[in-house]
């Protein structure tokens, strides 16, 4: 049952409704004018306002304008004993959720009334609805127990309540795109549009008029007007996966869109101002495409105001029992099978594996598992055979010398970089203890970050552990 306020200056009308809507169970208060009904308005929570147009002093209108501002989710039907087809379009531009001209018939106001409670109810559901789907990008989404994994949720709750830019670097499957989501969730954009694009996934022409739409006959095919992401995004938040994969032309026009807060569609001259969040993610080394060339620096910083540093799953073992039993309760769910376990053995090879393919490779595991295990319990034998002739000792002896030679200046170098990386982020960047787990003094950490080009990279790592 719900909350009324019956206004109208007539005693006689205002005891009638009164005695009609609550015999329908309602909770029914009165004003005998609209200034008395704006205060009641103000002082509590009504689901519906049925008021008269015509009284002296505040208008049924008036009031409806103040209603809609100070509680946009009450319900407003309109009455007056002047209706025209004109007033009643006046009625709804103004904002009135119905309107209804006197003398009305009890039932046909009855009818009105249930059918607007029905839209507000509705509409409360669709609120809940979104809030629960937006509820699912949120960090509960993302599993990690380790320090480095609580570190980033720390960081997420942090960065989200900024406007800042921010970009999520990681290998691929370490899963760059939920934390995006859970930066969107826990902002105060979470009820706007969140879009996601794979900057890699279009040629450059046709990645401009998807980021940025387009105009009719701008190009051939293009026989309508268009919005693109960004305007669909707006008050949102966009996310550009893979941003590495641009072309130094839309690196460009995206610097250019990310400075002025404004887009062109392609084909069109008119600038259309965008209030958007913007968050990239890349698997690749910025840095290094920096000084390559093929990125551009100003876009590298604006990009990243706020790095975000994912670490793979080798690096944050702890985490796997936990993950893989978040998978397995989600595709046993989903095939409708009666497992609920991982075996001790199999959870052993898991632990074990190094999982180049990351959290992605690790859930693809545990859906094929699900799929062939006939028992309650994942045994090993249903994992991958990748997984089960594992062995880290032999991956590490086991440099085998190509046919065609090797570069072995080159290799060693990546080699002596990705120890030094991975130093740094086991100890977020703290140079002195990375210094410790790599046996060498912090002077010659400093000269090997020199010669790599990565003290930025180091910094950023620092710099990406909140306080």
């Amino acid at each position: 049952m719900a909350t009324l306020l019956i206004v109208d200056d007539e005693l006689s009308m205002r005891e009638l409704l009164e005695r009609v809507f609550r015999r329908e169970g309602h909770t029914v208060h009165v004003a005998d004018n609209g200034t008395r009904a704006l205060q009641m308005v103000r002082d509590h929570v009504y689901d519906l306002v049925l008021s008269d147009v015509r009284m002296p002093g505040l208008t049924g209108t008036e009031l409806l304008a103040e209603c809609r501002h100070i509680s946009p989710e009450t319900m407003v039907i309109l009455m007056t004993a002047f209706g025209t087809i004109e007033n009643a379009r006046e009625a709804f531009k103004l904002g009135a959720d119905d309107f209804i001209q006197k003398p009305f018939d009890l039932d046909e106001l009855k009818l009105v009334a249930r059918n607007a409670l029905e839209k507000s109810r509705l509409r409360k559901e669709v609120a809940l609805l979104r809030r629960e789907l937006n509820d699912r990008g949120r960090l509960e989404n993302i599993i990690g127990r380790s320090r480095t994994m609580q570190d980033i949720f720390r960081m997420i709750e942090t960065v989200a309540t900024t406007t800042s830019t921010v970009l999520i670097i990681g290998e691929s499957g370490t899963g760059k795109e939920l934390v995006a989501r859970a930066i969107h969730a826990c902002s105060p954009r979470v009820k706007e549009s969140f879009v996601s694009i794979n900057c890699g996934a279009f040629a450059e022409t046709l990645l401009e008029s998807e980021l940025f739409g387009y105009m009719k006959g701008a190009f051939t095919g293009a026989a309508t007007n268009k919005k693109g992401l960004f305007e669909a995004a707006n008050n949102g938040t966009i996310f550009l996966d893979e941003i590495g994969e641009m072309s130094l032309s839309m690196q460009v026009k995206l610097l250019r869109v990310l400075q002025e807060r404004c887009i062109r569609r392609v084909g069109g001259t008119e600038e259309i101002p965008i209030n958007i969040r913007v968050v990239a993610a890349t698997n690749r080394n910025l840095e290094q495409m920096v000084e390559d060339g093929t990125f551009r620096k100003d876009l590298f910083f604006r990009v990243s105001v706020i790095p975000i540093i994912l670490p793979p799953l080798r690096e944050r073992r702890e985490d796997i029992r936990e993950l893989a039993a978040h998978f397995l309760q989600k595709y046993a769910k989903l095939a409708e099978r009666p497992i609920t376990t991982i075996s001790e053995e199999a959870l052993k090879y898991l632990e074990n594996y190094d999982w180049p393919g990351n959290v992605r490779e690790l859930e693809s595991s545990i859906e094929r598992a699900v799929a062939l295990e006939p028992t309650s319990e994942i045994r090993p034998e249903r994992l991958p055979e990748s997984i089960l002739k594992y062995n880290p000792a032999k991956v590490v002896s086991s440099f085998d010398l190509p046919n065609e030679g090797i570069n072995l200046e080159g290799f060693i170098a990546e080699l002596e970089k990705s120890y030094i990386l991975q130093a740094l982020r086991r100890t977020h960047g703290n140079q002195t203890r990375a210094s410790e787990l790599l046996k060498m003094s912090v002077r010659s950490l400093r000269h090997l970050l020199d010669k790599h080009k990565i003290r930025q990279t180091a910094s950023m790592l620092r710099d990406n552990t909140p306080e």
